[in-house]
């Protein structure tokens, strides 16, 4: 998809790059694979802000994505391309034969009327889901499984794809380029699609001014240095101080300290996406 600009009839248009949807559907799709989004504005079940700079926006209605692609051996033909404004990718609308309809995460590639299909081992198109342990080594998948039958959870995003590099030495799990770098295993029996994800040209949108910003549901971000000492570790000070020591968050951690606590799924990662050399790394 490519990126539309303008004449540069003021400052703000002129470095303004947005999406160009003029090959997507002009209608919003059927209103039945939708449901409503509550907004909740960052804010927990007591109330209490847990995600910071969050809330107005234009209203939205959730898309139901089909991530599992179980309907196996049941042809389905492509009847058009839609927005979703809760994800950067954009969504394809299959009809099956069957007469169901249902949305999922459009590859780079897949055309009006294309006729693709799901189950254990396909043919190896674009668009086509089956068991990654079937998918030949090199391929470009997106929509992994990092479980079976739990729906896809890796390369759902605008521009993802993952390669997968065969079977590792046990027979049980399928080794995985992420698009990260990182290198991991999954189970044989994941589903997942064939391709890129499409919209690879997001990464270049630029919004151009606050407005838009704020109509997708962020609200302003202040810096650290400009609040009181009380109120960031960055704050205080005369005149424009300087931090002392490491950048920190609002809750006095650095800046890059690692997060990830899943000692499950450790041994499933063969390389990291960072070396170990990584600043402000945990000892």
């Amino acid at each position: 998809m490519a990126v539309r600009k303008f004449k540069p009839t003021t400052s703000t248009r002129r470095k303004t790059r947005l999406e160009d949807r003029s090959a997507l559907s002009k209608s919003q799709g059927p209103k039945s694979l939708t449901i409503p989004k509550k907004k909740i504005s960052g804010r927990n079940n007591q109330g209490k802000i847990t995600v910071r700079h969050r809330g107005g926006g234009f209203k939205r209605r959730l898309r139901k994505v089909d991530f599992k692609r179980e309907k196996y051996g049941i042809p389905a033909k492509v009847v058009g391309f839609y927005f979703d404004p809760n994800r950067n990718a954009h969504l394809a609308l299959l009809n099956y034969v069957d007469g169901e309809k249902r949305y999922i995460v459009a590859p780079r590639g897949l055309e009006v009327g294309t006729e693709i299909l799901s189950g254990e081992k396909v043919d190896v198109v674009v668009g086509n889901s089956m068991q990654i342990k079937n998918i030949p080594s090199g391929t470009i998948v997106h929509c992994v499984e990092n479980a079976p039958g739990k729906g896809a959870k890796y390369a759902r995003s605008a521009g993802q794809g993952i390669v997968v590099q065969g079977v590792d030495t046990t027979g049980k799990y399928i080794q995985l380029k992420m698009p990260s770098g990182e290198i991991r295993l999954v189970f044989g029996e994941c589903m997942a699609t064939v391709g890129q994800v499409g919209n690879e040209d997001r990464l270049n949108v630029k919004l151009g001014k606050a407005g838009r910003k704020r109509n997708l549901g962020w609200r302003p971000v202040v810096r650290g240095m400009a609040m009181h000492a009380v109120e960031h570790p960055h704050g205080g000070g005369e005149g424009k101080g300087v931090i002392g020591g490491p950048a920190k968050d609002i809750w006095g951690n650095r800046v890059g300290t690692r997060t990830r606590k899943n000692r499950r799924t450790e041994d499933l990662i063969i390389k990291r996406r960072r070396t170990k050399n990584r600043p402000f790394a945990k000892k």
